[in-house]
């Protein structure tokens, strides 16, 4: 067992996973703190490595595609202070950080652990129930249900229709952006059949954020919900699956002249699924540039 402990936290390898627990220092940020301890089997890892500086040093992790929920709904937009898979190392403690490193690299090779996506969650996301406030609103999510309410600061407009009741059924994307510089961020929810560019300030199914302290933690609501929705590999496998013909043995595509026809169509729909949020942009360029490839 490998072991490392410091004021921003303890990492454990145990040869299956890496136990992740924040610490307790003032300087560890609400959001590390809230979201609490992370077990992350060792089949999730793409990498690890170990920076050295002249004042402290870092350890960060770096996870398989489609891994984790957490990821997937930040975006990787979690800064510095935020991230769970990054630990602040003291100048004191750089060799165990080396030998802690050693370990997870010798077990990632001796597992012949892949470093490609994955299609399928390995990780379950923030514990629900969960509830936030910040922002305009408030999020709580119990699993089945998101509750969004509002508050004095929340436009009128928005307001008037009163507390916004969305199940995860109707729900078909989750994404939460930070506020960086002069733009505000959000948490917002795409509900089927009701896709919407409305600003999120305008948006009910959309929290507005302003760059506070509490605004990261709406990210643990979009990562419980992702947690919760269709993996995202499935929906690039969908719009990939050829139609069956008649007798479920003929392929789709038969002919030449009907194989472009049809891959343009394909293209089409996938454009329509982009824009009503069903894909995101990186799903959408992945599938796009597999039909592309077959043209």
């Amino acid at each position: 067992m490998a072991e490392i402990i410091q004021k921003d936290g303890t990492w454990v390898f145990d040869g299956d996973a890496l136990r992740l627990t924040p610490g307790r220092d003032k300087n560890v940020s609400l959001f590390r703190k809230t979201l609490g301890e992370l077990v992350v089997p060792l089949g999730a890892l793409a990498g690890i490595s170990f920076e050295q500086g002249k004042k402290t040093g870092r350890l960060r992790l770096r996870l398989r595609d489609g891994a984790d929920p957490l990821l997937h709904a930040s975006g990787g937009r979690l800064t510095e202070p935020h991230d769970p898979y990054q630990l602040i190392v003291e100048p004191g403690r750089y060799g165990v950080a080396e030998y802690f490193t050693d370990e997870v690299r010798n077990a990632l090779l001796l597992d012949q652990v892949p470093a490609d996506p994955v299609t399928e969650y390995l990780l379950p996301g923030p514990a629900v129930p969960l509830s936030v406030s910040a922002g305009d609103g408030t999020a709580s999510f119990d699993g089945e249900r998101i509750r969004l309410e509002w508050n004095w600061k929340t436009e009128d407009a928005k307001a008037a229709a009163g507390a916004r009741i969305i199940t995860l059924t109707d729900i078909t994307a989750v994404e939460w952006h930070p506020a960086a510089g002069l733009e505000n961020g959000h948490l917002r929810f795409t509900v089927r059949g009701a896709p919407t560019k409305a600003p999120p300030k305008y948006d009910p199914n959309s929290v507005e954020l302003w760059g506070f302290k509490k605004d990261p933690l709406m990210a643990l609501v979009a990562a419980a919900v992702q947690a919760r929705l269709p993996h995202p590999a499935a929906a690039v496998a969908d719009v990939r699956q050829p139609e069956p013909g008649p007798d479920h043995d003929a392929p789709a595509l038969p002919a030449a002249e009907d194989n472009h026809d049809a891959l343009l169509r394909r293209l089409r729909e996938l454009g329509e699924l982009h824009r009503t949020g069903v894909l995101t942009e990186e799903e959408f360029a992945l599938a796009k540039q597999a039909i592309l490839k077959r043209m």
